[in-house]
């Protein structure tokens, strides 16, 4: 979104709601962290999961992290998939390449996905993508929607007659679009037939270990999470800490016109670098409204540590403000820049970045205690 429009679209949408909360929807019951997932199709030794991005625009954590999650557990073959051959634009920063087009995908497995991932997307319309994942449903495969990937499963029949969730700003608008789904407030994640959906950005960590656990088990899941540095992945999620507010208004509409502030930060990128870490980066530096990423690197491809291909430019240090280093533990890496951002900008502009991925910084100190 251009972010003058962001302000507008703040400020329209402040003005339409209640001073405490979004407007009410019916509460999912008591749910656990776990589900039962079919055995993988024939032929398939373990499940084959897909993630899926747009070329044109797919939101960065929504893409990296359930793909490096999936892989850093090895309980599933995990393949990136693109609507087209070439780069992949992510929002709101870096460019990737994935492993294969859907093109190339369906050629080499015609009997489809076992699981299938859509991140948030540019745009949810494209009938080549709504196709491609109606078909990937009516094949047996697992819809699992982070983020507002929730409208590309909506607008694709998925979701008709079934609970499910989304990012907190969305939710008014996807739920008067999608009636006849029933949109559910206060869980991170929301299982039901065939689908799985989750609230906004920072659910792609519970979710995937959800996944992992599904397909592999308690013991397994832990482990995975114990790598990477997580703690918790619970479905339980509070969505009234997630409101616009006056203030909030104020700082993104103060931080995007104040031109002069703007600066570039330079994520110096190699080889074996984590996705997790470096999406949990670049994503929240670039939503501060006062800054801009660039990932650096000696040569022109990186490829990180779970396989991913990272596109990068040369070092322009002197066209920087400065650098921001990844964080040691992955899942630590967006406290720790938050910390930055508040240190460098302001609480206020930390809380912005933290609502916008629909993170609380609050639960996350809990769950380290």
């Amino acid at each position: 979104m251009h972010r003058l429009a962001a302000i507008c679209s703040m400020v329209a949408c402040l003005a339409m709601l209640p001073s405490r909360a979004v407007a009410s929807t019916p509460t999912a019951a008591p749910e656990g962290a776990s589900w039962t997932l079919p055995p993988p199709k024939a032929g398939h030794q373990r499940p084959l999961v897909a993630v899926l991005a747009d070329n044109d625009g797919t939101e960065t954590t929504d893409f990296m992290l359930p793909l490096a999650v999936l892989r850093e557990s090895g309980v599933a073959d995990v393949v990136s998939v693109a609507l087209h051959d070439g780069e992949i634009t992510l929002m709101p920063a870096l460019k990737v390449r994935a492993d294969v087009s859907i093109a190339v995908f369906d050629a080499v497995w015609p009997e489809g996905a076992d699981i299938i991932i859509l991140p948030a997307m540019h745009r949810h319309d494209q009938p080549q993508l709504l196709r491609w994942v109606r078909t990937q449903a009516d094949q047996g495969a697992l819809t699992v929607s982070i983020c507002e990937g929730a409208w590309i499963a909506a607008a694709a029949g998925v979701l008709k007659g079934k609970r499910a969730t989304t990012h907190w700003y969305a939710f008014k608008s996807i739920a008067r679009r999608f009636p006849t789904t029933i949109w559910i407030k206060d869980r991170r994640y929301v299982i039901a037939d065939g689908t799985v959906t989750t609230s906004g950005v920072s659910a792609s960590m519970p979710v995937s270990l959800a996944l992992v656990e599904a397909i592999a088990g308690r013991s397994i899941a832990q482990d995975t999470a114990k790598r990477i540095g997580q703690t918790s992945w619970s479905a339980e999620h509070d969505s009234s800490r997630f409101r616009l507010n006056a203030r909030r208004v104020l700082t993104v509409a103060a931080n995007t016109l104040a031109f002069w502030r703007h600066e570039s930060v330079e994520l110096a990128v190699e080889d074996r670098c984590n996705e997790i870490a470096l999406a949990m980066t670049a994503d929240a530096w670039s939503r501060t409204y006062r800054s801009r990423v660039r990932t650096t690197s000696a040569r022109p491809v990186v490829q990180c540590r779970h396989g991913l291909q990272v596109l990068t430019a040369a070092s322009a240090s002197a066209h920087s403000a400065f650098r921001s280093p990844p964080a040691t533990m992955p899942v630590s890496a967006l406290d720790t820049v938050l910390s930055d951002i508040s240190a460098r900008y302001g609480e206020s502009t930390a809380d912005i970045v933290a609502l916008g991925m629909e993170y609380s910084r609050e639960a996350r100190t809990n769950q380290k205690n």
